[in-house]
């Protein structure tokens, strides 16, 4: 089994229960120097880390990449780029996204792997450009990534994810492809090079004076981890999209399980709720800031009942996740 970026947040977790599970792993790894934090990530599970076979490959070039799938039965494709702050150039995110996808999948398919699992995002579900109507987004809904006006990384994951499924159909692989599309990823980390994910828990930890009236559909990272594994091996998950998401919560939410959940150490989780009109006049000074506004108020609710009816996969409640997430920063 090869898992790409196996030194991320979820691309950890996925190396983890796989070696929890007995399976042969390898993994990429984009820089050799930060394979003893891997490894040392695997022992901190009570696994052995020699049992991890490492390798180096960066999604840019295509050198590495025939080597890492040499001998491989699946790929789980995690590895992608998450920035902390958007990009002014767009292009930044997309072509990387989308390139990287591409050389992933089609060095997999010319090896003759069974199955390659993509990690793709809810942010390529919910763009849609017609009102989706009453209910929960589906699997069926898709982002527009022609919208401009959308934020680079909703449409470098939207692009990404279209192109893996077009070289699929061309290739006639449908069902050697399936996709996963998680909400926000918080729970444990396994080491202290953090995803941009958590940021949504450290600076609620931090003591924000109040929160934005923004909301998530979050998941913990180990039942993301899992839903890969189940969509690896399921014949049934060939040729198809797996939403995984879990509850959706408002910041001040997080924030209150924070503070119930963590006594002394949750009391800077804030209480208030910024207005709306503080949130657009920072955003005149802020450009990261500007990339929210649109989020703002917004609930938007998507089904997981496709991963849970047709794979078994099952959640652990969002409250422990926040508290795991908050007690393994801390």
């Amino acid at each position: 089994m090869l898992v790409t970026g196996g030194t991320g947040f979820l691309g950890g977790w996925c190396v983890v229960e796989l070696l929890r599970q007995g399976h042969d792993v390898r993994t990429s790894i984009r820089d050799r120097a930060r394979e003893p934090q891997l490894r040392a990530a695997v022992a901190s599970q009570g696994l052995d880390p020699g049992a991890l076979d490492v390798v180096e490959a960066d999604l840019a070039t295509d050198d590495g990449w025939a080597a890492a799938v040499d001998g491989c039965s699946h790929v789980l494709h995690v590895a992608s780029p998450f920035p902390a702050k958007q990009p002014d150039d767009p292009d930044e995110l997309i072509v990387p996204a989308r390139d990287g996808t591409l050389r992933v999948l089609r060095t997999a398919l010319d090896a003759g792997v069974e199955r390659v699992v993509v990690t793709s995002s809810v942010a390529a579900v919910r763009g849609t450009k017609e009102d989706p109507g009453p209910g929960p987004l589906t699997e069926e809904h898709w982002t527009d990534a022609s919208n401009t006006a959308l934020q680079p990384y909703t449409r470098s994951k939207t692009i990404a994810e279209r192109a893996a499924w077009d070289l699929a159909r061309e290739r006639g692989a449908e069902q050697r492809l399936a996709v996963v599309n998680p909400g926000a990823i918080i729970g444990p980390v396994l080491h202290d090079d953090h995803s941009a994910s958590l940021q949504l828990i450290t600076r609620l930890l931090g003591g924000l004076p109040a929160a934005p009236r923004l909301g998530y559909s979050l998941v913990d990272v180990r039942d993301v981890a899992a839903l890969h594994l189940a969509a690896m091996t399921a014949p049934q998950a060939g040729g198809k999209r797996y939403i995984a998401t879990d509850r959706f919560l408002w910041m001040t939410e997080i924030a209150q399980v924070l503070r119930d959940g963590l006594g002394e150490a949750g009391r800077k989780a804030p209480t208030r709720t910024l207005p709306d009109v503080a949130v657009r006049v920072m955003a005149i000074f802020d450009g990261s800031v500007r990339s929210i506004l649109s989020d703002l108020g917004r609930r938007t609710a998507y089904s997981s009942e496709r991963a849970r009816t047709e794979l078994g996969w099952q959640t652990r409640p969002v409250e422990e996740s926040i508290l795991d997430c908050a007690r393994s920063l801390m």
